[in-house]
């Protein structure tokens, strides 16, 4: 504690001194250029008194050079009387030549060269402000090598969450397997004799990758709780500064204090912005390079057994240096995927206990509806879904706030647009052509959810689907049926209003399906006139290129396949249409009338007759027909 106080005074005390500095120099700057005159300013006239001089310009001073009398010369100011008995005040410029003329024509010159305390202060006090910084540079270092920057951080303290945290595995879900990679780490920190009677060396740190918001600080603080050790948890940006060598400075003091509470955890956020890969060509960051070379020094330096396991997260990997991920800093890398259905329900359970949520409120056809959240990103959507019901004045959060909180986050917030109504009918029938084609494809497409026709974000209307279960590939038939769903809108608009009243509403319908129909060709290798030659290759940081590794006949092949790939599956889905108008034209209408229309009821419509059977077990990946119309 006394170590403490000393730090906020000695903080406080070189704050206070270089305020007092500033002030200071902020003064003497201000009047010294007020030193070499006389400080007067425009009263009123007052009864008996001189009437104020004139003020005279420097051209003035030059016409009137024979009317002048006397002039006494202090800096640039000049004071004096003119020969009529009027006295005048002026600034003017050293002339010599000025200076002859006027004691030529009979004036009396006088130039005084004495210094004012004001002209003093302004010379002396910089003077004595860069002496006394000198004198505070000297007193850091006198406690020896390190002193200076030991003391920058006790003026500069790094931020640092330190203390036993609460959060055990129980409050982390939908990552078991990661829970069950990190468990060592804690039998360790419980049982460290245990592994040193078999000679086993515990991992010394322990890198988490993984995609924004899927839990990687949680599962950190979890491995403290569950093992019920010390916290220490600081952010990369911490150890960076304008000053160079603050940032090993931070690292040495961190590190220090870790080994005092040893065994803990001693947690770093976005270990990227120290650890990035150093390069030779790289000179404007040494002060970067430096600190990453201290973390890789006290990480697996000299003293081997610090009882302290680092945990570092980064949603970038790719961007770390080598010399960190090696065997003896950062042991194990542990990527934390996305969640899939049960992991969704596991959170989904998890954070609606701290929400109150009606019983008609399914939990498993949220987490069926929500492929691609990240924990952070359900918790957010329950979030919402609560926003959402108190907004509506309901005591808990229904269905239909759960469904709104949804399509807010899948779409964006609903846009209240004053539409022709030629637009809404045509939208209408853009969507009917998607659900329509979606059940005659229901064997292989992922079940419909809803249709709807009420704008989001940018999107005017759009048919969602809801997967029955995870999938992490696809058939050639379910990419054919996809490309036809998505290209169903745009076929649909053809045959009801005619080529020529096409819209840009298939926009994202044709990008989606373009993407697909180039992956499946390109990388997948469903092509026979391609082949199973992989031409779009992982570029730098995961992105692809357009074509790499491919040459000008092989591109044309590509681009030829693709545009056949598409013109079957528009031609597919016109060919639907055509034959089924009567049943699209209702579909439409229905959609009119009610906005949106639930899968049961599409069916209902297209079918002539309600589900009866649950869906197919092989239809399992969420395949999201958000189209914008």
């Amino acid at each position: 504690m006394k170590k403490q106080n000393d730090n906020k005074n000695t903080k406080r005390d070189g704050a206070s001194i270089f305020l007092i500095f500033a002030g200071l120099l902020f003064l003497a700057l201000m009047l010294r250029p007020m030193g070499g005159g006389q400080m007067t300013g425009k009263f009123g006239a007052v009864p008996g008194a001189q009437p104020a001089p004139v003020e005279l310009s420097f051209s003035d001073v030059l016409r009137r050079e024979k009317d002048i009398k006397t002039m006494d010369i202090r800096g640039a100011r000049a004071t004096g009387v003119l020969r009529d008995g009027t006295k005048y005040r002026a600034t003017i410029a050293y002339d010599p030549e000025l200076l002859s003329k006027l004691s030529a024509a009979g004036a009396t010159v006088s130039i005084n060269d004495d210094k004012s305390w004001v002209d003093y202060l302004g010379i002396w006090v910089p003077i004595l402000m860069g002496g006394l910084f000198i004198w505070w540079l000297l007193r850091g270092m006198r406690g020896g090598p390190g002193g200076l920057s030991r003391s920058l951080v006790s003026q500069n303290p790094t931020k640092i969450t330190t203390g036993k945290t609460k959060t055990t595995f129980k409050d982390v879900a939908g990552i078991d397997s990661e829970k069950q990679e990190l468990m060592e780490i804690v039998d360790f920190l419980k049982n460290k004799d245990k592994f040193k009677s078999v000679g086993a060396r515990v991992p010394r740190g322990v890198l988490l990758s993984g995609e924004p918001g899927t839990g990687k600080t949680l599962l950190a603080r979890a491995i403290a709780g569950e093992a019920n050790v010390p916290f220490f948890a600081a952010s990369g940006s911490d150890f960076s500064g304008i000053i160079v060598g603050l940032g090993v400075a931070k690292i040495k003091e961190i590190f220090e204090m870790a080994k005092r509470n040893a065994p803990c955890i001693l947690f770093i956020d976005e270990i990227d912005a120290i650890g990035q890969r150093r390069s030779t060509h790289s000179y404007n960051d040494q002060d970067r390079e430096q600190t990453l070379n201290q973390l890789l020094i006290e990480m697996d330096g000299f003293s081997n057994d610090t009882g302290i396991i680092v945990i570092g997260a980064t949603n970038r990997p790719d961007m770390l240096d080598a010399a960190l991920l090696r065997p003896g800093r950062f042991d194990r890398q542990v990527y934390i995927e996305l969640p899939d259905m049960a992991g969704r329900r596991e959170i989904l359970d998890l954070y609606s206990k701290r929400v109150k949520i009606a019983d008609s409120v399914n939990l498993q056809d949220l987490a069926r509806g929500t492929t691609g959240f990240s924990g952070a990103d359900l918790e957010n959507l329950l979030n919402e879904a609560a926003l959402h019901a108190v907004r509506g004045g309901r005591a808990a959060v229904e269905p239909i706030d759960v469904e709104e909180a949804r399509d807010k986050i899948l779409m964006g917030p609903r846009k209240v647009r004053k539409m022709r109504p030629e637009d809404i009918k045509l939208t209408a029938y853009h969507e009917a052509g998607h659900a329509f084609v979606s059940m005659m494809y229901a064997d292989v497409t992922d079940p419909i959810h809803k249709a709807t026709i009420i704008p989001r974000g940018r999107a005017l209307g759009m048919v969602q689907h809801l997967p029955i279960d995870d999938k992490v590939s696809m058939t050639l038939a379910e990419v054919r049926a996809n490309l036809a769903v998505a290209l169903a809108g745009r076929a649909a608009e053809e045959i009801f209003f005619g080529a020529d009243k096409i819209t840009t509403g298939a926009e994202s319908d044709i990008a989606s399906a373009t993407r697909l129909a180039r992956y499946s060709i390109t990388v997948a290798g469903l092509s026979p006139r391609v082949g199973l030659a992989a031409i779009n290759q992982v570029g730098t940081f995961n992105a692809r290129s357009a074509l790499e590794n491919a040459s000008e006949k092989t591109a044309e092949l590509v681009d030829g396949e693709i545009r056949d790939w598409l013109d079957t599956a528009h031609r597919d889905a016109a060919n639907y249409l055509r034959k089924n108008r009567a049943t699209v034209e209702k579909l439409a209408n229905e959609l009119l009338k009610r906005e949106t229309l639930t899968g049961e009821e599409i069916r209902e419509i297209v079918l002539g007759r309600k589900k009866t059977t649950a869906p197919k077990k092989n239809v399992r990946r969420q395949k999201k027909s958000a189209d914008d119309a």
